[in-house]
């Protein structure tokens, strides 16, 4: 080893989903099979072009005060970042500055693990039953933080308010955020907490219900002095986080609200045919509440059906890791997309059996 390559900080980095560029059946990285609101096209079509020689409103004015409006709080109780990650990441680095571990599930969004060894949090993971969910009781000891998703992913399953709140009260001590990207497909956010617990942040995505992955927005809303030291970091980090496109389309998006709940329908009916499919091809599901299932076939290796369904054009995830190697993620695509899927299910376990 060079001298110089002993102060160079070394992680192992989170593993997105596979990207393709040709077209494919893209059902691996839980994005939003249709189009966003109308009014993003719009907007897209008279953005002043001119203003993209100038820096973006560092305030992100037009969109926190859109989103403000949305869920019926004050400005200074959102902020918004280049994506749910970037809001995430920035959370950890304000929030997660103990001595003693913070807290999440060991089955989860496998991005904080990488956060807390590139800030040196130290952290604890906490098993999920032998169900996959939560054990809220293991959250009750002392510790620097806690974070967990609702629904979780990538198991999709979503605990009701009542068993979030009992996390939350039990922590009252500490910042515990509550990752919400996937609760518009589920139940009751823990937005209705915000005013009861100073000490809660809630973070979501444009990426997920708002079909727009590919614009990078996420947020967080809290109490107005969590969301200041949350600012603070940022304008020491980087002052301009999102571009004059992102924060006009995502202030559209937000608007058309007709629209977001008419797609979100459509994905959680689709969901819950395709359990249906699911269960009549032999497969077992986990309770999805999000907009993509969780499955495992007790007579047929994982990782085999992602390499067939791979070969066949046909993207999931699959993650091999412990507890889950026998598991797949799948996205909830369009109708005829995951009827193509369970054509070739179908197909291929009814060859597997001859």
């Amino acid at each position: 080893m060079k001298a110089f390559e002993k102060n160079i900080r070394k992680v192992e980095p989170y593993v997105p989903g596979e990207q393709p560029q040709r077209r494919v059946i893209k059902l691996n990285t839980n994005e939003n099979p249709y189009p966003p609101a109308p009014g993003v096209r719009k907007a897209l079509q008279q953005m002043d072009t001119d203003r993209m020689r100038l820096y973006p409103d560092p305030e992100a004015g037009v969109l926190v005060n859109a989103l403000a409006e949305y869920y019926g709080v004050e400005k200074d109780q959102v902020f918004v970042g280049v994506g749910s990650d970037d809001v995430l990441s920035m959370c950890f680095l304000t929030f997660f500055n103990s001595d003693r571990p913070i807290l999440f599930p060991d089955i989860t969004y496998s991005f904080y693990k990488v956060w807390a060894d590139l800030y040196r949090i130290p952290y604890e993971c906490q098993r999920l039953d032998e169900n996959f969910r939560i054990v809220k009781e293991d959250y009750y000891k002392e510790n620097g933080g806690v974070i967990f998703p609702n629904p979780n992913a990538p198991t999709a399953i979503y605990e009701d308010l009542a068993f979030v709140e009992d996390i939350i009260s039990h922590n009252q001590d500490v910042i515990v955020i509550v990752d919400e990207a996937y609760i518009d497909f589920a139940g009751k956010s823990a937005l209705e907490l915000i005013r009861k617990y100073e000490n809660l942040i809630v973070v979501q995505t444009f990426s997920k219900a708002r079909s727009m992955a590919g614009m990078r927005i996420g947020y967080a809303i809290g109490n107005p002095a969590l969301i200041r030291h949350l600012n603070d970091v940022k304008y020491s980090f980087n002052s301009y986080t999102m571009n004059q496109t992102s924060l006009v389309c995502g202030a559209e998006a937000v608007r058309d609200k007709a629209y977001f709940e008419e797609i979100v329908q459509k994905i959680v009916d689709t969901r819950e045919w395709a359990k249906t499919q699911f269960a009549e091809l032999g497969f077992n599901c986990l309770d999805s509440q999000a907009n993509f299932i969780f499955v495992t076939h007790p007579e047929y290796d994982a990782r085999e059906l992602f390499e067939e369904l791979k070969k066949a054009d046909i993207y999931v995830r699959f993650w091999g890791s412990e507890r889950i190697e026998q598991y797949l993620r799948v996205t909830i695509g369009t109708r005829e997309e995951m009827e193509a899927l369970f054509k070739f299910l179908d197909g291929y376990l009814k060859r597997k059996g001859e």
